[in-house]
């Protein structure tokens, strides 16, 4: 009987109702399809047979074939060890058991020839095959046998259900054995211009691959389809937004802009900076609603681009709001604006958790009269209270902090949707751009203001804190402040607020009062004495602020020109650059240090020698992408890849993608609609992926 990959995977052999649910909720594999999409995470070969005495600790996996010449029991009750004694004629090795002994004594007998397969082990320097996977030699299931063994993810309690990777190797074969041809998920046209292997070539390879060129074929045909549909759902949203949904027109730049251009601006924009403003007019005049990525390293200049940007929409008659993820770098823009915009007539005021109810009933009926121009503010921004007059543009700061949601019910305070301008700090690899953010247009401010210097990083292990507190002492000597930063790792909180105290009076200690004042400022303190501690800081009393990441974002203190990172193998590479990105915003030589134990990972050591070596942020995204994969990356955990990814990784991926971005649009130039009949199967497809994906495409 054949069986449908829509079936459930209940009725197959050596599954059954209790099975089923098992894996439903151990994997998520509800029916047939979900199964022949569970890939292999690795391959081992098994092509070689080796004898005993060519053996050695150092193989990762050996095969045997011989026989068990007998058994023996060692240990006593529950430290038992069942020890099987093989041969094949050039030696003999132990086989052992810790659990399951009745069932392997009744399963396996003596002086009947075996397939052997396992991991050596020293055991009192003897080689021994720990729980090795056996089999009867030559009795290998017709077509069920590849060399290339595929190694599947399974969990602690499949394996206590006897669910192993070989079981679920071997179900998977039976359902390969019975399956209905697979219909195609890619265009005919597609599949004979790339060479593409079929789809169900495909999925037969993937689980019993033939040889290993197969194998890559195999690969390709479905990284390159998942890719594919990413690009083709991104693409096609962003053809219907520019089609279909109109935007404001802001056709003039008025008084607002041309007065604060000549009159507020002290100093010479960055070419950059020119070139992303005049992409932004270029927006806002077009009549499509305009949806902006607007990437730039910490201190780049963002905020001055957001506030002309605003300053345009007031020229034109709307309303602009400014949304950043904490008080505390809502409450950084809020005085940045009103500084630049002192005397100017714009009417700008702020919203936060924190704004009291007298002041939030005034602010609400300015801003429903029109009377306030821009509002600034956290997520308060979002409560249906605050209805706006005629908002016109809407800008995110940080927006990978707000789920897309919440975005969304910002621009639904207009009938029409706004135009939109997202900024991040955090530099996206273009492969995670591509993806997350496709179907916005990019802009990037790749130049910091002149007069600006590099930051130097130094690496220093726990043996030079005597020359980092020598270093310190001369920065602050020479007028300077210092930033010192200790981890908070959610799992580890009560460790580490400890770990900061202590580090706190260790600094108080090295640095005695009256000659020097150290402040410490993180999140389980009191708003007013964190804010108490701040405002030392900031007035240049304290000399050192000891934080947690609580300044990572939203502290602009251009005197303050060393940061030391404590544990900073501790840290991610992207907070890393944003923590060193809080100093070097003043003309002065500014330093990072970074401290850590010698006990270092691969990973970390790569983080450290990374930071030393670039201040580069796309080339440090780019490295982080390739050590933590996307799904760890910052930020794209909320704002959701689009598709589960099961085989491409963007890391590694990076020319598959773009080359699967050209072909998805080519196929658009053609049939933007998908209507064609060589097409509809991508329709078919781009509806079955987006049943489980919110359609935000009109909204960013």
């Amino acid at each position: 009987m054949s069986i449908k990959a829509t079936q459930e995977i209940m009725y197959l052999k050596g599954v059954g109702p209790k099975r089923a649910e098992l894996l439903e909720k151990e994997l998520g594999i509800r029916n047939c399809r979900d199964l022949l999409y569970s890939f292999p995470y690795k391959y081992i070969d098994r092509s070689k047979v080796y004898t005993i005495k060519e053996i050695d600790s150092t193989l990762a996996y050996i095969q045997l074939k011989g026989k068990i010449t007998h058994f023996r029991i060692e240990g006593q009750r529950n430290k038992q060890r069942l020890i099987g004694f093989f041969t094949d004629g050039t030696g003999t090795i132990e086989l052992v058991w810790f659990k399951g002994l009745q069932w392997v004594t009744r399963n396996y007998q003596p002086d009947i020839e075996y397939i052997v397969f396992g991991r050596p082990a020293v055991y009192n320097r003897k080689l021994s095959l720990p729980h090795p996977e056996i089999e009867i030699a030559g009795k290998e299931e017709a077509g069920m046998y590849t060399p290339l063994q595929p190694q599947y993810s399974t969990t602690e309690k499949l394996k206590n259900n006897f669910f192993t990777s070989r079981t679920l190797h071997r179900i998977i074969g039976q359902l390969l054995a019975s399956l209905e041809p697979l219909e195609e998920t890619l265009p005919v046209s597609i599949i004979r211009e790339l060479r593409l292997m079929p789809l169900d070539m495909a999925l037969r390879n993937m689980h019993y691959p033939e040889s290993t060129e197969n194998l890559k074929k195999a690969t390709y045909r479905l990284k390159f389809e998942e890719l594919f549909y990413i690009q083709l759902s991104i693409l096609q949203q962003k053809y219907k937004r520019q089609s279909f949904v109109k935007g404001f027109v802001f056709s003039k730049v008025g008084d607002y802009f041309n007065n604060f251009y000549s009159t507020r601006l002290a100093f010479e924009l960055t070419a950059a900076q020119k070139r992303v403003i005049k992409e932004i007019r270029r927006d806002l005049g077009s009549g499509r609603q305009m949806n902006r990525l607007l990437q730039g390293d910490v201190g780049s200049g963002k905020t001055l681009v957001a506030l002309m940007a605003m300053l345009i929409a007031l020229d034109n008659g709307y309303q602009a709001c400014l949304m950043a993820p904490t008080e505390l770098l809502a409450m950084q823009h809020y005085n940045t604006i009103t500084r630049f915009l002192n005397n100017l007539g714009v009417e700008v005021l702020l919203l936060t958790g924190s704004t009291k109810k007298s002041e939030r009933e005034l602010l609400h009926e300015q801003l429903r009269s029109g009377e306030l121009h821009m509002l600034i503010g956290t997520h308060a921004l979002l409560e249906d209270t605050v209805q706006f007059n005629n908002l016109g543009l809407v800008i995110i700061d940080e927006q990978h902090r707000f789920g897309v949601a919440q975005r969304a019910r910002l621009w639904k305070k207009t009938e029409q949707y706004p135009h939109v301008l997202v900024m991040t700090a955090t530099p996206i690899p273009r492969t995670l751009a591509m993806t997350l953010y496709g179907d916005l247009d990019v802009s990037v401010i790749d130049e910091l203001p002149p007069g600006r210097k590099p930051v130097q990083t130094i690496h220093y292990y726990e043996s030079k804190r005597l020359v980092l507190f020598g270093f310190l002492r001369k920065q602050i000597a020479l007028g300077r402040q210092v930033y010192i930063v200790y981890p908070l790792i959610r799992e580890s909180e009560k460790l580490d607020y400890v770990a900061l105290e202590e580090g706190y009076e260790a600094i108080v200690r090295a640095f005695p009062p009256p000659d020097y004042l150290v402040v410490c400022v993180h999140g389980q303190m009191k708003p007013e004495d964190k804010d108490a501690g701040m405002q030392l800081f900031i007035s240049r009393k304290a000399h050192i602020m000891v934080a947690t990441t609580v300044i990572e974002v939203g502290v602009d203190i251009p005197n303050a020109s060393v940061m030391v990172i404590e544990n900073a193998e501790r840290f991610g590479l992207s907070q890393l650059h944003q923590l060193r990105g809080r100093v070097g915003r003043g003309a002065d030589q500014s330093y990072c240090v970074l401290m850590s134990s010698y006990k270092l990972s691969k990973e970390a050591r790569k983080r450290l020698e990374t930071m030393v070596q670039t201040n580069d942020g796309f080339e440090i995204a780019e490295t982080d992408l390739k050590l933590r994969g996307p799904g760890d990356i910052e930020g794209t955990q909320q704002s959701g890849i689009p598709f589960d990814l099961k085989l491409a990784n963007l890391g590694k991926d990076g020319q598959m993608l773009q080359f699967a971005r050209d072909i998805a649009t080519s196929v658009l130039e053609k049939d933007p609609l998908l209507s064609l009949p060589e097409n509809i199967v991508c329709r078919q497809q781009l509806s079955l992926l987006s049943k489980s994906v919110n359609d935000w495409s009109e909204i960013s």
